[in-house]
């Protein structure tokens, strides 16, 4: 068995796609156990039954739509006339309009290339310091995953069984929070720089019109959830019909013959969320038939002895983690183990998940699999060491914040609760 590992692991360094190193390892677990292989087919059928999925392909395609369209630059420029009075306030500004950018892309590359190419030039025309900058806007990619309808959030909820409802609720003061921190950070580093920008009530007014059609968005998304008029799915079905009549019809900012490839582009993402989120179904059904969990708790328990410790283990074991997997493959992997193990230690799921993506959002700037750093490098043409000592302040902050979001969890649970 030991050896059966090895070689897996040893293929999957060789460049073997995830998918198929998990299913490999279910199956040969089912083959041990004299249960008919037939069970893969059965898990991959079952995601068909979850209606909640649905909100998957298609908030992943709204967000692709928005990203090829000119909604970045307008957001950027709202977000600068109502801001850039402020003292650091273009720093402020990026951080906010990454996040909300992300929210509905779900994907922190995207954001950096989408919105890096606005925001890095502008910032270096006003003033700011480079590595300020370069640490700025490869930190903000990744802000949004704690918002709805980010897709990280759902498929947490998918995976563990929870409700996406209040884990759109649960991620709004967390996420608040880390912008906080940035932002009071980015006041303080530029507070003697004197970069503000004076904007007229005129500059206001045109930016708010321009941006019309995108404001009511999240108040679309978020106002049809929570007043009972969509389920998630359904909301997910409202905003990419939305966004096609919005940016190719209206705005006419897309082409309808472009419309083919956006949607081949965002399917590959979500085939590839669904292929390891089938297999891995299974491989948790042969995990959990064979006593994984309670073993796992097991070794825990000879180590931790209450929850603050349970917590701290799990910080440091999910930051190692998310230096090494990318986020929607840890969530599918991962969560089913730990879940059950951190209910013996009375962690609310809804905080766990949480606490979960906010942790994994430092992933993304932690070598060697930081996605946000190889994705900055290449997009601002600096090396990796250069990205992370930039990043290296703001990473701190976070880390500060998600310390404070798992040793608080009612700053999680008090909308839910």
């Amino acid at each position: 068995m030991i050896l059966t590992v090895i070689f897996l692991f040893v293929v999957l360094l060789l460049g073997a796609p995830l998918f198929s190193i998990i299913a490999a390892s279910a199956m040969l677990g089912f083959y041990r156990s004299e249960i008919d292989l037939s069970v893969m087919a059965i898990e991959f059928f079952g995601l068909s039954e979850m209606p909640i999925l649905v909100a998957i392909p298609l908030f992943t395609f709204a967000g692709f739509i928005l990203s090829e369209s000119n909604s970045p630059k307008r957001l950027v420029r709202l977000s600068n006339a109502l801001l850039g009075w402020l003292p650091g306030g273009l720093a402020i500004i990026s951080l906010i309009s990454c996040a909300l950018f992300t929210a509905f892309t779900g994907a922190s590359g995207v954001t950096i290339i989408a919105l890096g190419a606005l925001l890095y030039p502008a910032l270096s025309e006003a003033g700011y310091n480079e590595r300020f900058n370069l640490g700025l806007i490869t930190t903000s990619g990744s802000l949004g995953l704690l918002f709805a309808p980010s897709l990280p959030l759902i498929l947490y909820g998918i995976v563990a069984g929870v409700s996406i409802d209040d884990l759109f609720l649960a991620g709004i003061f967390p996420g608040l929070l880390m912008i906080i921190l940035l932002a009071v950070y980015s006041y303080w580093k530029n507070r003697q720089s004197r970069i503000i920008r004076v904007v007229s009530s005129r500059e206001i007014i045109s930016a708010l019109k321009e941006s019309a059609w995108e404001l009511p968005l999240p108040i679309l998304v978020l106002g049809g959830i929570y007043s009972g008029y969509f389920a998630v799915s359904e909301a997910a079905a409202v905003t990419a019909l939305y966004v096609i009549f919005v940016e190719i019809i209206v705005l006419r900012e897309i082409a309808w013959k472009d419309l083919p490839r956006i949607t081949r582009e965002s399917m590959v993402l979500v085939g590839a969320i669904l292929m390891i989120l089938g297999v891995s179904l299974a491989s948790t059904n042969y995990m959990i038939d064979s006593g994984v969990p309670e073993k796992l708790f097991g070794i825990v328990d000879a180590y931790v002895g209450g929850q603050a410790s349970f917590l701290l283990a799990l910080l440091v074991f999910l930051l190692i983690l998310g230096a090494i997997l990318d986020i929607f493959s840890a969530i599918i992997l991962v969560v089913p183990l730990i879940l059950p193990v951190a209910s013996q230690y009375n962690v609310h799921p809804v905080h766990l998940g949480i606490v979960f993506l906010a942790t994994m959002e430092l992933g993304y700037l932690t070598p060697p699999v930081g996605l946000n750093l190889f994705i900055s490098s290449f997009r601002f043409e600096r090396s990796i060491a250069e990205v992370f000592r930039a990043t290296f302040p703001f990473f701190l902050l976070l880390l500060v914040s998600v310390l404070i979001i798992t040793y608080w969890p009612q700053l999680s649970l008090f909308l839910v609760s």
